[in-house]
C-alpha cells in the first residue's frame, strides 16, 4: 500500500470510528409499561426502593441486595453513610415522610404497596450495607402494607458486598471489586438473579440454558436524561429472541452498585450476573442503565438517594427516577405487529439488524 493510500486510509478511519461505534436508539418491542419490575445492588438497591415506592402504581416489585428503606438518607450524605451503617432513621418516620409525599403528589399511593412483592437480602460478612438497615426497608414495607407472605428477607448466606451468582465471581464473603460474588447453598450455587426475579413472579418459568441466546443493544441514554441525572451517556438492555418475534415482553430494571458501571468494570454486571438466563425463558427484556463515575459530585458512580441530582431525589419527578422511567416505558411501547405489515422487520429485528 502506497504511503498516500495509507494516510487517506487512516484518516477515514478516525473520522468513521466514532460514528460506526455510537449508540444506537433505544429499541422498542411489544409489552406492558405496568407489568415491570426493578432491582439492584448497593447503591441500585437503594434506588430500586425508591423507584419501587415513588412509582408504586405500575411496579410489579422489587429487588434490594444491600439496601435500606425508601427516603433513609433524609436527603444528605452525612445521614446515608449513618444508614449504611445500621443507624436508619425509624420505620415509621420515613413511612411519615413518604405519606406527606403522596399527600403532596410526589410520589404514587402508598396503597399500591399493598399488591406488590418484594426480595430483601443481607449478607452476614458484608462490610459495606449493615443488616440492620435492610432489616429496617423490610420494617418499612411491612409497615406500608405489604403483606409478610410478599416480602421474602435473606440474611443468613455468608456473603460479603456483592451480587451473588451460581459461579462466577469472587469468593462468597468478598467485599471487593467486581462486587460479583459465587456462593453455595446445600452444594448448589445460589442464583440470586433467580431468587429475585420468581420472588416477583412466582409464575416465572426455569431459565434457559447457559448461554442466553437475545442480543444486548448498547443504547444512546442522552435522549431519556437531563444534566441533573448525571447519568452516563450509554446504557445496555438485553433481549431475547421472543421480543425480536413481537411477542408481549414485559421490562425488568437492574441496576448497579457503586464502582459497578460498564466504565468501571466493563460487561460483567450486564453479561454474568445472571438476568439475561431467565430473561429467554420469560420474554422479559433487562434494562441496565448506567450511572458513570462523576469527579467531586459522584466519584464512585453511584445512583442517588442521598440527593446530589436534586432535593426531588426520591420522588417521580427526580431527575434520575424519571430518567429510567422513561427507557423502561420506551421499551414497551410498540404496537402489536400485525402480520401483514410487520412481517418483514420482524425477521429484520430477528437478525439482529438495526
Amino acid at each position: 500500500m502506497s504511503r498516500h493510500r495509507h494516510l487517506l486510509l487512516t484518516t477515514l478511519l478516525v473520522t468513521l470510528t466514532p460514528a460506526a461505534f455510537a449508540a444506537q436508539p433505544l429499541p422498542a418491542f411489544n409489552g406492558d409499561a405496568a407489568q415491570s419490575s426493578v432491582s439492584g445492588l448497593s447503591s441500585g438497591a437503594f434506588m430500586a426502593f425508591q423507584y419501587l415506592v415513588a412509582n408504586s402504581a405500575s411496579v410489579k416489585g422489587a429487588g434490594v441486595v444491600a439496601g435500606g428503606p425508601y427516603y433513609c438518607a433524609v436527603g444528605n450524605l452525612p445521614t446515608a453513610l449513618s444508614c449504611m451503617n445500621g443507624l436508619t432513621p425509624a420505620p415509621a418516620a420515613l413511612l411519615a415522610s413518604a405519606e406527606t409525599f403522596e399527600l403532596m403528589g410526589q410520589i404514587d399511593a402508598l396503597s399500591h404497596l399493598a399488591k406488590r412483592r418484594a426480595y430483601l437480602f443481607s449478607g452476614t460478612s458484608d462490610s459495606v450495607v449493615q443488616p440492620a438497615a435492610v432489616e429496617a426497608g423490610d420494617a418499612f414495607l411491612r409497615l406500608a402494607g405489604m403483606p409478610d407472605a410478599q416480602r421474602r428477607y435473606v440474611g443468613t448466606l455468608p456473603a460479603g458486598h456483592a451480587l451473588i451468582t451460581p459461579a462466577f465471581g469472587n469468593a462468597c464473603d468478598a467485599n471487593k471489586t467486581p462486587y460479583i460474588s459465587h456462593c453455595a447453598v446445600d452444594d448448589n450455587g445460589y442464583d440470586q438473579a433467580g431468587a429475585i426475579l420468581t420472588q416477583i413472579d412466582p409464575e416465572l418459568k426455569p431459565p434457559s440454558a447457559d448461554i442466553p441466546a437475545g442480543r444486548l443493544v448498547a443504547f444512546d441514554q442522552k435522549p431519556f436524561t437531563s444534566w441533573r441525572a448525571r447519568m452516563a451517556s450509554e446504557g445496555h438492555v438485553y433481549v431475547p429472541r421472543a421480543c425480536e418475534r413481537g411477542e408481549p415482553c414485559r421490562v425488568h430494571i437492574a441496576l448497579h452498585g457503586c464502582k459497578q458501571s460498564s466504565k468501571t468494570i466493563g460487561d460483567l454486571f450486564y453479561t454474568r450476573t445472571g438476568y439475561n438466563r431467565w430473561a429467554d425463558s420469560n420474554n422479559l427484556l433487562i434494562l441496565y442503565p448506567q450511572v458513570d463515575p462523576t469527579p467531586m459530585v459522584n466519584p464512585s458512580g453511584c445512583w442517588d438517594w442521598w440527593g446530589y441530582s436534586g432535593a426531588d431525589y426520591a420522588w417521580k419527578g427526580g431527575a434520575q427516577i424519571t430518567a429510567i422511567k422513561a427507557m423502561a416505558d420506551h421499551l414497551v411501547s410498540a404496537p402489536l405487529p400485525s402480520p401483514a405489515t410487520d412481517a418483514a422487520a420482524i425477521r429484520q429485528r430477528g437478525a439482529g439488524l438495526p
